[in-house]
């Protein structure tokens, strides 16, 4: 199965809520990006807005922690209704990160940028829920997909399935009807499409046809 995970960065936030109402029929997921200014060069959004978009939708909220001290906020994005947290590897102190995600109950996540190699992520690829893989640099949407990182996520398929692990691959970052399907050939299972989404006259017909796109190839 492909999940669809719709990325609110690159929605209109002055009408956040018709943004998901749009997009919901084709979404299974919805991808929160959270930057501190810190750990990437831009500024998004916190847990309050996370409490308000939980009190507005029922969708799986899948909050991505571009942050360099993210252990800070957890317990906050837990409280405020996140489902899943992914926090990067770059930051490190890992372990302890995704002890206390799973201690609080929530999804635990780990992403990593895409000039690391899948090696640094590879000793806690059995306590995870979501290996979340960037085909960007994290920071801004609009990106273009980064082509060089396919191996990476063909090295992390082969691991998860080598090892039965029950590991969802995430793919984040230029992601559209092209893309799409040549990141589920490598193995990604869940996608994230922010722009060409949210920056399409009809969202979520843009969404469906990147779900055709991605189903034909998983199929």
């Amino acid at each position: 199965m492909v999940r669809l995970a719709p990325s609110i960065l690159s929605a209109d936030f002055a009408a956040l809520g018709a943004e998901i109402d749009r997009v919901a029929p084709e979404a299974d997921w919805l991808h929160v990006d959270v930057m501190d200014g810190h750990f990437v060069p831009n500024l998004t959004i916190g847990p309050p807005v996370v409490a308000a978009i939980r009190r507005h939708s029922d969708l799986f909220l899948d909050c991505h922690l571009m942050m360099t001290d993210p252990g800070d906020y957890l317990e906050a994005f837990a409280d405020a209704g996140a489902d899943s947290c992914s926090v990067h590897v770059e930051v490190g102190g890992t372990s302890g990160l995704l002890r206390a995600m799973r201690d609080l109950g929530l999804g635990v996540g780990l992403a990593l940028n895409p000039e690391t190699p899948f090696e640094a992520v590879e000793p806690w690829l059995a306590s995870l829920d979501v290996l979340l893989v960037m085909t960007v640099h994290p920071g801004f949407g609009g990106q273009r997909f980064i082509d060089g990182v396919l191996p990476k996520i063909e090295a992390a398929r082969r691991a998860v399935d080598r090892s039965g692990l029950d590991v969802v691959i995430e793919v984040d970052g230029g992601v559209d009807t092209t893309t799409a399907a040549r990141v589920v050939a490598a193995g990604a299972r869940t996608l994230v499409a922010g722009s060409a989404i949210f920056g399409a006259d009809d969202p979520a017909a843009a969404a469906a046809e990147i779900r055709r796109a991605a189903t034909e190839v998983a199929a």
